[in-house]
């Protein structure tokens, strides 16, 4: 909530934001899409970490890193852009708000489908597979990940 108020400029639509768990490890739904106006969680989601995050592919995050090729996730405040399809499809970009991932929308840090993100590779691996510091989630849910979080919302990332 208090990066809601600090960025309530940047920040349009203030009835559903995304809360992203990274002291979670990658196998458990840690993107989490909550209403505000009652407080509760709406719906949770599996989503990847950078591989520059978790160099030894544990599933958990070990580090943040808002430098260019580092292939890291950046924790802190985004506003979600306008979508796009490119490579991984239907997709929306990112805005990083704080110094620690001021450089997102340069780095090209966005929220899209993948299909290393799938509860197969956590029966078989147990973990998910992990990004380039983007916010990847399962391929089929993705459509409705970014119709939920529309332009103009939050995202919160923190460990």
């Amino acid at each position: 909530m208090a990066a809601l108020d600090r960025h309530s400029s940047s920040i349009v639509q203030r009835d559903l934001l995304g809360i992203v768990d990274f002291a979670s490890h990658s196998r458990e739904q840690r993107f989490h899409l909550v209403d505000i106006a009652n407080g509760r969680i709406a719906q949770s989601y599996l989503v990847a970490h950078g591989r520059g995050s978790d160099p030894g592919h544990s599933g958990w995050v070990k580090r943040f890193s808002n430098r260019p090729g580092s292939n890291a996730s950046s924790d802190g405040s985004y506003v979600t852009g306008q979508s796009y399809y490119g490579k991984h499809g239907h997709s929306r970009r990112l805005h990083g708000l704080d110094p620690s991932n001021d450089l997102a929308f340069d780095r090209a840090i966005v929220l899209h489908g993948a299909g290393y993100v799938s509860r197969d590779l956590i029966g078989q691996q147990g973990r998910i597979g992990r990004s380039l510091g983007c916010f990847a989630v399962q391929e089929n849910k993705i459509g409705e990940v970014l119709d939920r979080l529309g332009p103009g919302s939050l995202i919160f990332a923190a460990k």
